[in-house]
């Protein structure tokens, strides 16, 4: 199974966590590295919570108390630490003054913890899980002709426009009593300036900021003789040079879409791949399905290659069965009708069940209960049961944004056709 599941719900943890605020400094955050001993930490934290008796506001001092009680306690679940390590994060996560929420939300990561340590703060303290999401390689891309220029910093398949710049070359109007030579001069300097200006921009936005390599697209002339003047720091590495027909952000996906052969693994252009070789499929009704229930249906009978999920999905998928007659009934909510529903529901990758007093539609009897998922967790969580991998497709491209608005964000590359 590759990591694409394991790191998207490492994701939608932090961005779960990253909305919560305390009021005061209780929010608790403990991480255990790998291979520490876990009793080491239970014994900090008891030792914290005498320590949190001296704090003067009483409800501050309560709520800390029973965040750490409930560490305490939940940590005896364990006889060792997992194996990449332990992060906890509990406290008061309530909106209203008025009223206490302590939750707790456990991590045990895809990738090692490095650091053993306890922090109370009015935040949680995510820079570890933060630093694990990041891509390793980073790329400068600069789009530009002899009018204007887009710089960007690309890290996996997030695209970062740093700057765009324009140049006053073309704008300028030859007057009465200029001679063609002085004109040409004046324009070959201004376009001089505009190409130095833009080596600035690079040294400072890109220099030494773990950029991999360069790469350097537009329409026309312009970006070959930028590059021949190289305005810029010696050590930056252009490692590709291509043809496209825009300068602005589009021109930067361009660019990185006819780049494949400089930075074939880019993550973006992993999941542009995959994405390809299923609207192929589709397009020649082959090897390829999508929807909800089309793609649940091709995991239960293995027919099913690898799964492809947007990383923009928010649908959630409630599941009522019926007590009586085990009748079961499926309906997929947008996430704001979700919201609407369970105002309190802040984790949402968890599970939640829920008695519901709905008629069965099959003995009508009164005696559904139902189960609410948070869908791209439900899917991945029975493409693991049937040892399937899944990629997930990032928005920030063309293609990854067509998948989410035509396929809904669901869709599968089979093993073979079935019959219909």
């Amino acid at each position: 199974m590759v990591f694409d599941d394991k790191k998207y719900e490492l994701k939608q943890m932090v961005d779960s966590l990253k909305k919560f605020h305390g009021s005061g400094t209780e929010l608790i955050s403990v991480y255990i590295a790998q291979g520490a001993n876990i009793y080491d930490m239970s014994n900090k934290l008891k030792n914290e919570y005498g320590q949190a008796g001296n704090i003067k506001s009483k409800s501050t001092r309560k709520n800390v108390q029973e965040a750490l009680e409930k560490i305490i306690h939940h940590m005896k679940i364990y006889r060792e630490t997992p194996k990449n390590g332990l992060a906890i994060f509990c406290g008061n996560i309530s909106n209203d003054e008025s009223k206490t929420d302590i939750r707790l939300f456990t991590v045990e990561p895809y990738l090692p913890i490095k650091i053993t340590t306890y922090r109370c703060d009015s935040s949680f303290f995510l820079e570890p899980l933060e630093e694990m999401l990041e891509e390793k390689d980073a790329y400068g891309v600069i789009a530009m002709d002899g009018k204007e220029a887009t710089i960007a910093k690309v890290i996996g398949t997030d695209i970062r426009i740093l700057k765009r710049l324009n140049s006053t070359a073309h704008s300028k109007i030859r007057k009465g009593g200029q001679s063609a030579n002085r004109y040409a001069r004046l324009i070959e300097e201004s376009i001089e300036k505009y190409y130095q200006r833009i080596g600035e921009a690079m040294d400072e936005l890109l220099l030494g900021k773990g950029i991999k390599g360069i790469l350097v697209g537009g329409p026309g002339p312009a970006k070959e003789d930028f590059l021949k003047m190289k305005p810029f720091n010696y050590q930056h590495k252009i490692i590709g040079v291509v043809d496209t027909g825009y300068t602005d952000e589009q021109g930067v996906k361009e660019i990185l879409e006819k780049s494949e052969q400089f930075i074939e693994n880019l993550e973006l252009n992993e999941q542009r791949k995959y994405y390809d070789r299923f609207i192929k499929e589709i397009v020649k009704d082959g090897l390829a399905t999508y929807g909800y229930k089309q793609v649940i249906d091709a995991i239960n009978s293995r027919n099913v290659e690898v799964v492809l999920l947007s990383e923009d999905l928010d649908y959630y998928i409630k599941i009522c069965r019926c007590s009586n007659c085990n009748n079961a009934e499926q309906v997929l909510l947008k996430k704001d009708e979700f919201m609407s529903k369970f105002s309190d529901q802040t984790d949402v990758v968890s599970f939640s069940s829920y008695s519901e007093n709905l008629v069965c539609s099959k003995c009508n009897k009164q005696s559904y209960f139902c189960e609410y998922y948070f869908l791209p967790k439900y899917i991945v969580s029975i493409a693991r049961d049937n040892n399937l991998d899944v990629k997930f497709i990032s928005s920030n491209f063309n293609e990854g944004q067509q998948f989410l608005q035509a396929f809904r964000g669901i869709g599968a590359i089979l093993r073979y056709k079935t019959m219909a």
